[in-house]
C-alpha cells in the first residue's frame, strides 16, 4: 500500500479516532487544532501535532498544507469555521478535501465548495440500525444514495442450493460478487455455485433489494 500524507483539522472524538487508525495503517498524519491542550493529547497519536487556526490562511500555508494528499476538516460544532477552512483549503489547491458535516444544509454548502462530504454520526446510526434489524448483516458499504454493497451470512434456506436455483438476481435484483467460506474467497461465483452453512455473501444492488435479502428468514 502506498503511504500517503494526511492532515486532520479538528481533534474531537472523530478526528482523534481517524488519526489513530490512519497512523496504525502506517500513514503520516498531521494533527491540527486551535486548542493547545487538545493538541498535546494528540502528540502520542499523530506523527506531528500543531496548534493552528484553520481559518488563518497564512498559518495553513506555513504548514505546507497544500502538499498533503488528503486534508480532513473534522471541526465539530463550529460550522462557520468548517466552511471557511474548506474554502481556504480548496483555494490553496489541496488535492482532496474531506469535510465532516453536521447536517444536510451544512453538507450541501461543503459539496458546493468541492469537498467530499461525510456524515459520521448519521452513517453510524444507519449502520447500527441495519445491524439491529437483521442479525445476518455483517457489513454495509454505501456506493451511492441508492446502491450499496452488503456482507451477510447466507440464510439457512439458501444452504445446499445453487445461486441459479435461488434466483437471487432474477427475484431480488441483487448480484453476488463473492462468497466467503472460512479463509477461502470465491470471487464472481458461477451460477451453479452451491452455498454451504456459514457462507458469507458479498452482494451489490439497490438498497431496497438488499434490505429484502437481509430480511429473508433463516
Amino acid at each position: 500500500m502506498k503511504h500517503k500524507q494526511f492532515a486532520v483539522i479538528g481533534l474531537g472524538r472523530f478526528g482523534l479516532s481517524l488519526i489513530k487508525e490512519l497512523s496504525r495503517m502506517g500513514h503520516d498524519v498531521l494533527a491540527i487544532d486551535r486548542d493547545e491542550g487538545i493538541v498535546e493529547d494528540a502528540v502520542d497519536v499523530a506523527a506531528h501535532a500543531v496548534k493552528a487556526d484553520a481559518t488563518d490562511e497564512q498559518a495553513l500555508k506555513s504548514l505546507g498544507i497544500r502538499n498533503f494528499d488528503v486534508v480532513v476538516v473534522a471541526i465539530g460544532e463550529n460550522i462557520q469555521s468548517s466552511i471557511l477552512a474548506t474554502i481556504i483549503l480548496k483555494e490553496m489547491g489541496v488535492k482532496k478535501v474531506v469535510a465532516k458535516a453536521q447536517n444536510a444544509l451544512h453538507g450541501k454548502v461543503l459539496e458546493k465548495l468541492g469537498a467530499v462530504v461525510i456524515y459520521p454520526e448519521r452513517d453510524m446510526a444507519i449502520k447500527l440500525a441495519r445491524s439491529l434489524v437483521s442479525q445476518n448483516v455483517l457489513d454495509h458499504i454505501d456506493l451511492s444514495p441508492h446502491y450499496s454493497i452488503m456482507e451477510l451470512v447466507a440464510p439457512q434456506a439458501f444452504v445446499g442450493k445453487s445461486l441459479v436455483e435461488l434466483g437471487v438476481r432474477k427475484k431480488l435484483g441483487v448480484t453476488i460478487l463473492a462468497v466467503k467460506r472460512g479463509e477461502e474467497i470465491i470471487v464472481a461465483p458461477r451460477a451453479g455455485q452451491v452455498l454451504n452453512a456459514g457462507d458469507v455473501l458479498v452482494a451489490v444492488g439497490k438498497n431496497e433489494d438488499l434490505q429484502r435479502l437481509s430480511e429473508l428468514e433463516d
